[in-house]
């Protein structure tokens, strides 16, 4: 017998280390013969901790499971979901990038290998660098961390510049309220990530890789490091990767926690060992990246999506989606929501499916009034709004960015022109203060909306003004994005921006 217990941080969060540590206990005294695995979360943050026992080949899962339920668990007097897979919020997933989280023993390389894993590396070695970028644009794939840029036009960049040392830069530092999905894959499948470094090396030629994360992330530094040692001890990574007689190798670098550090050029210098600032662009970074030579910077979810690509194939990938919006999307459901967690599905499900239907509507049982998409920079969209379905090109039509796909649910009591001043407040803390229009077009903000608060009516169109000189004239997009919630607040509900006396009266 198996017994799977989560060792993601949201589930030991929840009390998962406890309920391990009594299974173990109770094991012993009972004389069961069984094992302990501490799996990666299946992402229903809402049944954690989830426990599952694997006995005659049947796995099922129980949950959410305390300490104190471990005996009746053993006993057989508590009821199970059933298999994970056939519980409504997974059994509409996609699971393409996500395939393995939760699933197997995130440092098992054997494991990794049972279920799919290193098919993609081992095809790769047999292909030119010219087939291996060829497969990642035949995909479609676009960065998975904001911008949506094609990542295949990216690498090929990389591989046509001319330098003595190129590198594959991994950006894992996920600050992004309502974001989980990096951490996810670090924490429950890290040898994905592994994978598809090597195969982006192995595409354009660079031979050296590093994953910057955060200091606030010490369980997923923990288990990438690890995994790397592992990898690196199986001919997977080093100087000659899986025996093909070509080199890569990687190493895991933290970061000291500045939002800023999730832009790339300012990620760079950090990991150059300098203050984390934007640097201006051009040169590119897949031009003059970290320390001048031609870096690949990517997401996470993009790179550890690579292993998928070349394991089924372009076409294969290519064939979920909308559009532009190639492949699935790890979509992740927090705030004011019954069932919050990660949902991996392909482009083009509608955003009030997921609110409504996927995360249940509000815990709280209120009408929804907001919903953020993509982060602190990200605009809220209005019920109204509710049909967009999730691509890029259909966010922009909205005047909305998909970002890192985080999802964060408000009811009817949120007050949005507070959310405006967060998002304006946020921005002057975390401007790295390079340019002007962020570093103090965002204090100015904050200074405005609080005029508008207190009845100042004629300062709303100094306020449009001022966004969109930030976003014309900021160097990133910190500076360039921080308009979006506020503006969207204020037009989908201009209601909130009235003077207070009047707020009152309509109340009354």
């Amino acid at each position: 017998m198996k017994i799977y217990v989560p060792m993601d941080s949201a589930a030991k969060a929840l009390g998962a280390d406890e309920v391990a540590a009594k299974l173990a206990q109770e094991i012993a005294a009972r004389g069961i013969e069984a094992e302990i695995v501490r799996n990666g979360t299946r992402g229903m943050i809402w049944l954690e901790p989830l426990v599952e026992i694997e006995k005659d080949g049947e796995r099922l899962a129980y949950g959410p499971i305390s300490e104190g339920d471990v005996a009746a668990l053993l006993d057989g007097r508590i009821e199970t979901l059933g298999k994970v897979e056939d519980i409504p919020f997974f059994a509409r997933q996609t699971r393409l990038t996500f395939a393995r989280c939760g699933l197997t023993d995130p440092l098992s390389l054997r494991d990794y290998e049972t279920h799919g894993g290193l098919e993609g590396l081992k095809r790769a070695t047999g292909m030119s660098q010219d087939a291996i970028i060829d497969e990642v644009k035949l995909s479609g794939l676009r960065g998975r961390g904001g911008a949506g840029f094609p990542t295949g036009i990216k690498w090929d960049t990389v591989r046509l510049a001319h330098a003595p040392q190129k590198y594959i830069v991994c950006n894992a530092d996920e600050g992004d309220s309502g974001t989980f999905a990096d951490r996810m894959i670090m924490e429950g499948d890290p040898f994905t990530l592994i994978e598809g470094m090597a195969i982006a090396g192995l595409g354009c030629g660079a031979t050296k890789g590093y994953v910057y994360t955060r200091s606030e992330y010490p369980d997923a530094v923990a288990v990438m490091r690890r995994a790397i040692e592992i990898a690196r001890g199986a001919g997977v990574l080093g100087a000659n990767v899986l025996g093909s007689g070509k080199t890569f190798d990687m190493e895991v670098r933290v970061g000291a926690g500045a939002y800023v550090c999730g832009e790339e050029t300012s990620l760079l210098n950090s990991l150059e060992g300098k203050r984390g600032t934007v640097r201006a662009k051009p040169p590119l970074p897949a031009l003059e990246g970290f320390l001048g030579r031609p870096t690949v910077v990517n997401n996470v979810i993009s790179l550890a999506t690579v292993p998928v690509i070349f394991a089924k194939g372009a076409a294969h990938y290519a064939n979920f989606g909308l559009g532009r919006s190639k492949g699935t999307m790890p979509i992740q459901i927090a705030g004011n929501v019954k069932q919050g967690g990660l949902f991996e599905t392909a482009f083009g499900m509608p955003l009030g499916t997921l609110v409504n239907e996927i995360a249940g509507g509000t815990a709280t049982g209120r009408p929804i009034k907001a919903v953020q998409v993509g982060g602190p920079l990200g605009a809220y969209l209005h019920p109204d709004q509710f049909d967009t379905p999730f691509g890029y090109e259909e966010f922009d039509g909205q005047k909305a960015l998909i970002g890192h796909a985080g999802i964060v649910v408000f009811d009817d009591s949120a007050d949005m022109l507070s959310m405006a001043r967060f998002a304006m407040e946020f921005c002057a803390v975390e401007s790295c203060g390079k340019c002007t229009p962020c570093r103090i077009g965002a204090v100015r903000g904050v200074e405005t909306l609080d005029r508008i608060a207190e009845g100042d009516v004629n300062a709303i169109p100094l306020l449009t003004d001022l966004c969109e000189v930030m976003v014309d004239g900021s160097l990133c997009a910190l500076g360039g994005f921080t308009p979006y919630p506020v503006m969207s607040a204020l037009r989908h509900f201009p209601e909130d921006f009235a003077p207070k006396s009047a707020r009152k009266e309509a109340a009354e």
